[in-house]
């Protein structure tokens, strides 16, 4: 018997806390400490999230960078998110499942987000390269229905080399592009990649200012 899929969800009200935002929140690590702390995200059922706007699904946003470019494609028609089909995007990732390992107490959601987060990459593409990986914003757009039950964390990974290829038939011109060769194509960029590629040079210094994945601790 098949169940419904579960995805990491955090309360409106827990953002709200720290402070709403739309756009880009670069920083970060206040919203971590509430996000990821004690009995704060839960996983809930996507079918209820995906229309609950009290609920925000996270929704890790990797950008791939080598050497000045950035890791691009065009989401195909067996895109997941039936809504974003056909668009251009700089982001890899998806929503949080819960792991078939998944502990009944004391969860640390952090590393279980993390561990998901390198998952649904490797299920879309195959990177062979070293990389670091900074969390550089968060990203929140009320504009649209997708986007007002989601909030993205949009990771910078700096990749040793431009060494990544296609896993998903969803994915389709994969390739990378200077950030001028995305300007030129903003229209037909997913609303998230838009925002990002209008601060792309914000972006870039969080990767030396912006959180370390490897190192934070919601405590």
């Amino acid at each position: 018997m098949n169940t419904e899929e579960k995805v990491l969800v955090v309360e409106r009200k827990v953002i709200e806390q720290v402070g709403m935002f739309e756009g880009l929140m670069f920083d970060v690590k206040p919203y971590f400490e509430r996000i990821f702390a004690r009995d704060v995200p839960r996983f809930m059922t996507r079918s209820a999230a995906e229309k609950n706007p009290d609920f925000k699904q996270l929704i890790p946003y990797v950008i791939m960078v080598y050497n000045g470019t950035y890791l691009s494609y065009v989401r195909g028609k067996r895109a997941g998110e039936k809504r974003l089909v056909g668009n251009r995007s700089i982001g890899i990732g998806g929503h949080i499942d819960p792991p078939d390992d998944m502990p009944l107490f004391d969860v640390d959601y952090f590393a279980t987000y993390l561990r998901a987060v390198e998952r649904e990459v490797d299920e879309e593409v195959s990177v062979k390269s070293s990389r670091t990986d900074h969390i550089a914003a968060l990203l929140n757009d009320e504009s649209n229905e997708v986007g007002s039950v989601h909030l993205g964390v949009v990771h910078y990974w700096d990749l040793a080399e431009a060494n990544v290829e296609k896993r998903e038939q969803m994915i389709t011109q994969l390739g990378f592009m200077t950030a001028g060769e995305l300007h030129e194509v903003r229209e037909s960029l997913e609303s998230w990649s838009a925002i990002c590629v209008d601060n792309i040079e914000k972006i870039e210094q969080a990767k030396t200012s912006g959180l370390d994945a490897d190192t934070f601790s919601a405590g």
